[in-house]
């Protein structure tokens, strides 16, 4: 389970109506028992004015996310987070989003950069230093039922009848809304109510939040994703089109996962961010020969950056093995394992601090800049035909792995190994990177790579944890513990013993690799060359 699984989600059906005084009479109708399993609760009236906050460049909506600041009465300014996206096919069912909520110390936007809760730990991780300013307000007038189900508390049943303003307070749109918030758990008893309630009242379902529908009214336009040029590959490209395009997809990636990394709740979307950077420094080596001078200068800020989330992700991984450890232990052997975690988590935080501060940097700004101008102004190196140069970066890296999987044996260090997976990850990537350029030909020996990988990656995980074992008892042994240095002893076998299962599987799992699909697959690279001899390397 990732931290993603544990987060509060709001479920949340959103009606428009044109007028709330037939939902009035119908809501008094059912408090006299016609709302099935439903009951409604006395109404109340509340005001408050949400105000919305982003930054210039749009940071959090390009990252998915609203966040505003509610004000009601006497009652302390109060922010929330709340996700975009939603999900479901079903446009008649129930918004499920994401939603964090944290009390200010005043209403003002700087409020949530001093925040300690979930709001601002969030916002402060997307924004960095960037300040948050006003898109608008949306005041508004609110009655609220709430529900019981089966004898529970399940929600509330709300009437808003909205006025969207500008900050300087004239207003731009009114909206009248009839919306029902209730816990997961409740879904199955309150749907049935909430169809009763929209077919009796007219009423159809919301095409926009109230944050979206504030963007409309103000004219604000959504940030689209950066485009920075053409990414389809065909087979008659120049060897320089096809690197400019793979660089486009894979920076495109890059991009999109850094909000997702910057927060932290899904370890998968930092893992995603890591291994884009790493095809974006496999394509720059692999196609540097046709690729304009200042790409080969962004290869340093790649690795900074790979280096940066990699001590993040390696971290995450060994919490994830150790979690399953203490799951599988008895409850009295796992206060040890406990007090390592804890020091685990303390480590995975201070990396978190530094990757923030390198994603907030001037270096990674200027970087990020100059890779999007360079993909973005360029069209193409003249380079022959990728038919033509292809099949011999191909095999250079195919050679390479040869090279590296003779040096394995009885007695080979993990070092050899970790030789094999890089040039394993080289040959692979150099295929898939190609893999339009000879369409369905290349998927069986990407498919016995990606095992070779899968086998390999996971002798590195167990390699860099061990070692990571044998710092800490080092260096913090006292802290720990002799408890936990003992645990810690026994987990590091643990890692040898898998190390060395992994190490006697990896020569029959490279065999596959360099067996009758990669001999097939290099005919078709030679058959499908260019006979004109001067187009060849």
């Amino acid at each position: 389970m990732t931290d993603l699984d544990q987060r509060p989600v709001e479920l949340e059906w959103q009606l428009d109506a044109h007028d709330l005084r037939p939902v009035v009479r119908w809501i008094e109708a059912a408090a006299g028992g016609g709302a099935g399993h439903v009951e409604l609760g006395a109404g109340r009236t509340v005001n408050h004015t949400d105000t919305y906050l982003d930054t210039a460049d749009r940071r959090l909506d390009r990252a998915g996310y609203s966040v505003r600041v509610r004000q009601a009465g006497r009652r302390p300014p109060e922010a929330t987070l709340k996700s975009l996206a939603r999900n479901g096919a079903d446009p008649t069912g129930p918004r499920i989003r994401l939603e964090l909520e944290e009390i200010l110390d005043a209403a003002e936007p700087a409020a949530i950069g001093r925040a300690g809760g979930p709001v601002g730990e969030r916002v402060r991780a997307l924004t960095g230093a960037r300040p948050l300013v006003a898109l608008f307000d949306v005041q508004t007038r609110r009655r609220v039922f709430p529900l019981t189900a089966t004898g529970q508390p399940s929600g509330e049943l709300v009437l808003d009848d909205t006025a969207i303003r500008e900050p300087s307070g004239r207003i731009l749109s009114r909206l009248r809304r009839v919306e029902v918030e209730v816990p997961p758990h409740a879904r199955p008893v309150v749907e049935p109510f909430v169809t009763s309630l929209r077919t009796a009242c007219g009423l159809q379902p919301a095409t926009l939040s109230k944050y979206e529908s504030g963007l409309v009214a103000s004219g604000i336009v959504r940030p689209a994703s950066e485009s920075f040029g053409r990414t389809a590959i065909l087979p008659t490209d120049a060897l320089g089109e096809v690197a400019l395009a793979v660089l486009r997809r894979h920076f495109a990636v890059f991009l999109a996962k850094e909000p997702g990394t910057r927060l932290g709740d899904d370890i998968e979307e930092l893992h995603a961010m890591r291994v884009s950077s790493r095809r974006l420094r496999a394509a720059l080596s692999l196609f540097a020969d046709v690729l304009p001078a200042g790409a080969v200068e962004l290869r340093p800020e790649l690795a900074w950056i790979a280096q940066t989330i990699g001590v993040v992700r390696d971290l995450d991984v060994q919490l994830a093995q150790l979690e399953d450890w203490i799951e599988a232990l008895p409850a009295p052997d796992r206060e040890p394992l406990a007090r390592l975690r804890a020091l685990l988590v303390e480590d995975r935080r201070a990396a978190r601090a530094e990757m923030l501060a390198a994603f907030d940097s001037p270096r990674y700004a200027r970087f990020v800049r100059r890779f999007g101008s360079l993909l973005r102004n360029r069209l193409g190196v003249r380079t022959p035909p990728a038919l033509a140069l292809a099949p011999d970066l191909v095999e250079r890296r195919q050679e390479s792995m040869r090279k590296a999987a003779r040096k394995l044996g009885p007695g080979a260090p993990a070092a050899a190994y970790h030789r094999l997976r890089i040039a394993g990850k080289r040959f692979r990537y150099a295929l898939e990177f190609l893999a339009d350029v000879y369409p369905g030909e290349t998927e069986p020996v990407v498919k016995r790579t990606v095992a070779l990988q899968d086998l390999l990656g996971e002798h590195q995980d167990a390699d860099v944890g061990a070692l990571r074992l044998r710092r800490l008892a080092a260096e913090r042994g006292d802290e720990l513990g002799p408890q936990t240095v003992f645990a810690m002893g026994e987990i590091a076998a643990r890692y040898r013993h898998a190390m060395a299962d992994l190490q006697s599987r990896a020569p029959a799992a490279f065999a596959r690799v360099d067996g009758k699909e990669w001999k097939r697959l290099r005919r078709v690279l030679e058959d499908a060359r260019p006979l004109d001899a001067d187009e060849r390397t």
